[in-house]
């Protein structure tokens, strides 16, 4: 039966991917305290509906960086789509270039932008930033993205450390893959993704590397890096993000911004935007749910600058709901590897395309024709 949405894609996704490769994506950190909340937490929100006004074609676009969207929407940079199907970053680039909303290219993904923008020809590409320990690497990044044309940089902000997630050593499973028995058993008993994903590789460019390192210092993901010059920069201040900002030229966009003092520094720097975002449950198990930090930072920045937000959504009505919170789009994540992972480009392409007609059922039961209707006084309170 075709999948009606985006639980059937992850279901799709856990049946063909080895085990720890799925969990990987899908699950969070320590306790996963924070990944159950995120759910619970948008399904406890409550939108105020109201009937008899027009929503016979509702308005489901929106304008970013004065670029309009079909949806509002972009594809979150995500390091593992390359492993979930064969070229995964190409395929789900073209699914977004095609459905007319921007995909943001990962610095450690398995394809290069260069690659990228060649093979997903007319795609509106967006480079999200880790920062290196060796500066000068950094900046080649930026001047890469540069010449590619990109004018969107996402620096990601919230990752000081490497998360703990105990359930990839009991999978036997991490990036760098080690290899061991127990993840071999993994892999043999995925047949369809071993020959047309890790076979299809090793026969083809070889083992996946990470495709944004310099070629001497590119080792296979099956070897952890030996060069201290590529390991993310265990210090980064608000110094580093000011000296981005000196370097980039187009719009500048913080990630993990959770905390109004945070979103204040950003605005002071000359950020043209932040992610408002937990990591979907990924990093610090500890920290507030997205969608509840959302409104106070919006109010704190007004529309001084373009705010983003991520983390856990399966639904339109999802997104409809962090729109209402004060997000002039969202990131889509784990939604779309989903996709990819069950059936490439034409999976995240029939993901978005679901997520677009929830949006639509959403506002057409709600009584809003255009996102520029949809407020917070849109979620219902009780009393």
């Amino acid at each position: 039966m075709k999948p009606l949405n985006v639980f059937d894609y992850r279901k799709l996704a856990k049946k063909r991917l080895p085990r720890g490769m799925f969990e990987y994506i899908d699950r969070g950190t320590e306790d996963e305290v924070l990944l159950g909340q995120i759910r619970h937490v948008l399904n406890s929100i409550k939108l105020n509906q109201y009937v008899l006004n027009d929503v016979s074609d509702p308005d489901v676009s929106a304008t970013v960086f004065g670029e309009k969207i079909t949806i509002p929407a972009i594809i979150a940079p995500t390091a593992v789509a390359g492993l979930v199907w064969h070229d995964g970053e190409v395929q789900v680039a073209r699914a977004a270039r095609n459905f007319g909303i921007p995909f943001c290219v990962a610095t450690q993904s398995m394809t290069s932008m260069e690659q990228i923008a060649e093979r997903a020809a007319g795609a509106n590409l967006w480079f999200q930033l880790y920062v290196f320990e060796d500066r000068n690497l950094t900046r080649d990044l930026l001047r890469r993205a540069k010449d590619l044309g990109i004018r969107n940089l996402l620096l990601t902000a919230d990752t000081a450390r490497s998360p703990k997630k105990e359930w990839n050593t009991r999978n036997g499973f991490g990036i760098p893959i080690k290899p061991s028995l127990q993840g071999a058993m993994d892999v043999v008993m995925h047949p369809r993704w071993l020959t047309t994903v890790l076979l299809r590789y090793i026969l083809t460019t070889g083992v996946p590397t990470y495709a944004h390192y310099p070629p001497e210092y590119r080792t296979k993901i099956t070897r952890a890096s030996i060069w201290d010059n590529v390991k993310l920069a265990r210090r980064l201040t608000w110094e580093d993000a000011a000296e981005i900002r000196r370097l980039w030229e187009g719009n500048l966009v913080i990630k993990g911004v959770m905390a109004k003092s945070d979103a204040e520094k950003a605005l002071k720097l000359g950020a043209d935007g932040i992610v408002v975002s937990c990591h979907g449950g990924r990093n610090l198990d500890s920290a507030p749910v997205s969608i509840n930090v959302l409104p106070e930072i919006k109010d704190t920045v007004g529309s001084r600058m373009t705010v983003l937000a991520d983390s856990g959504i399966r639904r339109g009505s999802d997104i409809v709901k962090y729109m209402a919170a004060g997000a002039d789009a969202v990131l889509l994540g784990r939604a779309t590897l989903y996709g990819a992972a069950a059936d490439g480009e034409r999976g995240a392409a029939d993901v978005l395309a679901i997520l677009r007609d929830e949006i639509d059922h959403c506002m057409a039961f709600t009584g809003q024709n255009s996102f520029d209707r949809i407020s917070r006084a849109s979620i219902w309170r009780e009393g």
